[in-house]
């Protein structure tokens, strides 16, 4: 893992979770723009193909509110970051 990923928040853990870090064995992308900037996206498990598809996250902080999602893909030049594209409802 990544030492710079250890003091990160992962995306869905709750915000009173005492340790909302990465997990050691787990595999992660970290979320970059739009409203879940910063936080790490666990893809432990995902195919390549799910990952290569990218992922609409439920957000209530982005253009659309509670239900709102964020909608993120790979970074070509390095998969591990995955850029925002745009919110939907």
């Amino acid at each position: 893992m990544d030492a710079r990923w250890k003091l990160r928040r992962v995306y869905g853990a709750d915000h009173d979770d005492p340790d909302p870090g990465p997990r050691p064995g787990h595999d992660y992308a970290e979320l970059v723009g739009g409203a879940l900037d910063g936080l790490l996206l666990d893809v432990t498990g995902w195919s390549a193909e799910e990952r290569s598809d990218g992922a609409a996250l439920t957000t209530e902080i982005g253009a659309y509110g509670p239900g709102g999602r964020a909608w993120y893909r790979p970074r070509a030049a390095d998969p591990a970051f995955w850029e925002w594209e745009a919110d939907s409802p």
